[in-house]
């Protein structure tokens, strides 16, 4: 069984900042990619940022610049930090990661249940 699980979300001023956490736990043999995915009410799910095995990183457009995104493999926990937060940038944020399971290594692509980020004044 795995499980990723969000921390960190909550309400923002416009021009603040916050850090997501995710962690993953489990029986888990490695993990590829790790990453954030954000939906705000009313709209489909889009992608953030996304890390993988090896330190590339890659962000959206309206991430770039603002959003960084960092993995501390000991810890099987990706972070997303997020500065100069707008009203747009409001919805709920999703951690994903592209992992393989126990002594089989068997792919598997988890999400967690996410966590809320509200920017308002």
């Amino acid at each position: 069984q795995v499980q990723l699980v969000e921390s960190g979300g909550g309400l923002v001023q416009p021009g603040g900042s916050l850090t997501l956490s995710c962690e993953a736990s489990g029986d888990i043999f490695s993990i590829e990619a790790m990453g954030w995915h954000r939906q705000a009410p009313g709209q489909q799910r889009e992608f953030v940022a996304t890390t993988i095995s090896g330190g590339s990183t890659n962000y959206s457009d309206s991430a770039k610049g603002r959003f960084f995104i960092s993995r501390d493999n000991g810890k099987n926990t990706v972070y997303l930090q997020m500065n100069s937060l707008k009203p747009e940038d409001t919805a709920r944020y999703y951690c994903n990661a592209d992992m393989t399971l126990g002594p089989h290594r068997i792919p598997f692509h988890s999400w967690g249940q996410g966590t809320q980020v509200t920017v308002s004044s």
